[in-house]
């Protein structure tokens, strides 16, 4: 089995390397990954300049490659251009930081794993829900076990499996739960700043305000210290409003004489 993995934080980064030997032994892994950190950029990918790679030496990997694009831009040049032959798996994290609910739009992490399944890979974003921890320990436990399945399940074609841990010692984890995506909101700011030219400039921070409406969503679950693993597709058609928008009549009105 040919397993490639990627993430948003950077190729040296702790989670990247933690999951590469959480993976091992289970095929032979491919790495490919941004060059610095990507985090946040979403489903960004390179069209106006070029996109460098380096091939690095990484314990672990059959081989290695850093990239100086966004995630999407390394799982389309791993899968079309650097890995011989077929990916069967792709693997996205361990990321810092949780991917939840309107999380996903923003991540870099989850869009790798997207990219994976626009090109038919069965894929997985995994996230650790601490900005800070550097026990990825419980984090390679489920990633190894959600591998090993993927080799005997079928995941259904354009949908990727989301995972977050928990940020707690492990003998606190009470599980796993198969959950859907929940509400997460940030308290948001912007500082305003100046270069030493004086130009002005604006640093974003933010802080996730977990809104916890909902017992089966991945936000409740990780509050509660369970391990969450979302089925996310990227079809995002709003199916039961379609009829009341056909009612809007809305038509095309040409000016053209």
């Amino acid at each position: 089995m040919n397993i490639l993995v990627t993430n948003d934080d950077g190729i040296n980064a702790k989670g990247i390397k933690a999951l590469v030997g959480a993976l091992s032994g289970l095929g032979k892994i491919y790495v490919v990954a941004p060059d610095s950190q990507k985090s946040a950029c979403g489903h960004g990918i390179t069209i106006h300049g070029p996109v460098m790679v380096e091939e690095v030496a990484y314990e672990g990997a059959e081989k290695a490659w850093a990239v100086s694009g966004t995630p999407a831009d390394c799982v389309k040049l791993g899968v079309s251009m650097l890995i011989p032959g077929t990916i069967d798996v792709l693997f996205s994290g361990i990321n810092q930081g949780g991917n939840m609910g309107t999380d996903i739009l923003y991540s870099g992490t989850v869009s790798g794993a997207i990219e994976g399944i626009l090109l038919g890979i069965p894929s997985v974003a995994v996230s650790f829900d601490t900005n800070t921890g550097v026990d990825f320990g419980p984090s390679k436990i489920i990633s190894r076990t959600v591998c090993k399945r993927m080799m005997t399940k079928e995941l259904e074609r354009e949908t990727l499996l989301n995972v977050n841990v928990p940020y707690i010692p492990e003998d606190q984890i009470k599980g796993v739960q198969i959950t859907k995506l929940g509400i997460r909101e940030y308290t948001e700011s912007f500082q305003e700043r100046k270069d030493p030219r004086g130009g002005l400039y604006y640093w974003y921070s933010g802080s996730p305000t977990n809104v916890f409406s909902e017992e089966d969503t991945d936000v409740m679950a990780i509050e509660k210290g369970y391990i969450s693993i979302t089925p996310i597709h990227f079809d995002l058609t709003n199916y039961r409003i379609i009829n009341d928008i056909k009612d809007w009549g809305i038509k095309y009105e040409s000016n053209a004489k």
